[in-house]
């Protein structure tokens, strides 16, 4: 019997969907919509097609995330931070320390050496040190995130940008540009602050080696350096550091499947699971 399991990751701003068996068939990334529901079917749908199998064909389904609660044909939720954790492992078996910069919170999440979570702190609060933050400043200057990095790297200096809420923050930026300021060197004061917030976050974890960042921060190359200044080494970065949610979730998947067949315990029948999948369509 091939075991075919999916993670379904609904976050607060991606949905991101991974078909697995022995390896990873496919993965879909797409934005987070109003409507979960229709949403994680239709994102499902899109990877199924990639992956070029029917639904009946996947055996067991993890939903994961902020909107996890909203996935119908899922056979188990499970948090964030236990996915996130299996996902990073995964890739990194060193792994001690998991910094997640999500688009509207951000985490840090403490790993035994056998990948178990220990503990996790999160900032939900509000929108500082997260991937809307940095979004709503690169709009104020016109900048894409890829650019925002290069022009950091020039900096002469780091124009301390201090204010903890975005629209302050956004302010700040404007009256830094109005005193002449260089563009570059507020790029370079923007990633230092937000690295400072996220540090300071997960220093109340004790931050150890080996270090991974997920998430969208994770594709700001500036981020992930100022980041690496605070620590003093580098940061582990997974290939697509928007799936590790997913990936960790359709692996949780495959152990539960694997256990329930072993003790005999039923499955879904494929009409359970067709019925399921096409209920809010």
């Amino acid at each position: 019997m091939e075991i075919i399991t999916a993670g379904v990751d609904i976050g607060s701003t991606m949905t991101k969907v991974v078909l697995q068996n022995t390896e990873t068939r496919v993965a879909i990334i797409g934005p987070t919509g109003a409507e979960h529901r229709r949403l994680a079917n239709k994102v499902m749908e899109q990877a199924l097609a990639q992956a070029g199998i029917s639904f009946e064909k996947v055996t067991y389904v993890v939903a994961t995330g902020y909107g996890r609660v909203n996935v119908p044909f899922a056979d188990k939720q499970i948090t964030e931070i236990t996915c996130h954790a299996r996902g990073v492992y995964h890739f990194f078996p060193t792994v001690r320390t998991v910094i997640d910069i999500g688009g509207q919170d951000c985490k840090a999440i403490k790993l035994s050496p056998q990948g178990k979570v220990v503990n996790f702190i999160m900032n939900d609060k509000c929108a500082a040190g997260t991937g809307r933050f940095l979004e709503v400043i690169a709009e104020t200057l016109g900048l894409g995130l890829e650019e925002m990095s290069r022009l950091s790297r020039t900096a002469k200096k780091k124009e301390r940008i201090s204010s903890t809420c975005t629209i302050f923050a956004e302010q700040e930026v404007v009256s830094r540009l109005a005193e002449g300021a260089a563009i570059e060197d507020i790029v370079a004061g923007l990633f230092e602050s937000i690295a400072s917030r996220v540090y300071s976050m997960a220093g109340r974890l004790k931050i150890e080696k080996d270090v991974v960042i997920t998430g969208g921060g994770a594709k700001s190359i500036g981020l992930v350096r100022a980041f690496e200044e605070k620590i003093s080494f580098p940061l582990l970065v997974p290939p697509e550091p928007l799936l590790t949610g997913a990936i960790g979730a359709a692996l949780l998947g495959r152990e539960l499947a694997l256990k329930a067949i072993e003790k005999g315990e039923p499955l879904k029948t494929k009409e359970r699971r067709l019925e399921e999948a096409t209920f809010f369509k």
